[in-house]
């Protein structure tokens, strides 16, 4: 089982939501699908495995607590958790990707972004249409997320561009042909 990076991922996802909506102090839930989970613990998700994973997380992050949706599971971690999650730092790249897309920004601002943190990165155009292009860092530093960025058009406001990140493998499952 790997607990260590369901974990990280968990504790990414959470940061990524407090540097997007701010912290408020309180339990947070957030929504994985059974794919993305077993791709992140190498397992099929049983009640077992979750209650292993629980008790693993839990002096960081509190107790957590699962209920099913579809295709998936909720978890919501503990405003313990989600407090220790907010002291954390090195979440640099992240806070001012979401800085830039938040404001009236082109993709060549974007992906300005990924270029000032690391001289690794890889930016192709996407072969699917549901998004422009595809960035990543294939050394994993500063993060291992593939970044499916997109331009919506432009209007007299200025033009507008949004992210969706993904694990490696969800990524390739959900757009490799």
């Amino acid at each position: 089982m790997n607990f260590e990076r369901f974990e990280k991922n968990l504790i990414d996802n959470i940061k990524e939501a407090q540097l997007k909506l701010g912290y408020d102090n309180r339990p947070m839930s957030l929504n994985y699908m059974t794919a993305s989970l077993k791709n992140l613990t190498g397992e099929d998700i049983t009640d077992d495995l979750l209650s292993a994973f629980s008790e693993y997380v839990s002096p960081r992050l509190g107790t957590l607590s699962f209920r099913p949706i579809k295709d998936g599971i909720c978890i919501t971690i503990s405003a313990e958790g989600t407090s220790y999650v907010n002291s954390l730092t090195g979440y640099d790249f992240l806070a001012e990707l979401i800085k830039k897309v938040s404001s009236h920004t082109s993709l060549e601002e974007v992906t300005a972004v990924f270029r000032r943190y690391s001289d690794n990165v890889v930016i192709e155009e996407s072969t699917t249409e549901e998004f422009d292009l595809l960035a990543y860092f294939p050394d994993k530093s500063p993060d291992e997320y593939y970044y499916c960025l997109a331009a919506e058009p432009c209007i007299s406001g200025g033009c507008h561009a949004m992210y969706h990140r993904f694990i490696r493998e969800d990524y390739e499952e959900m757009f490799s042909n």
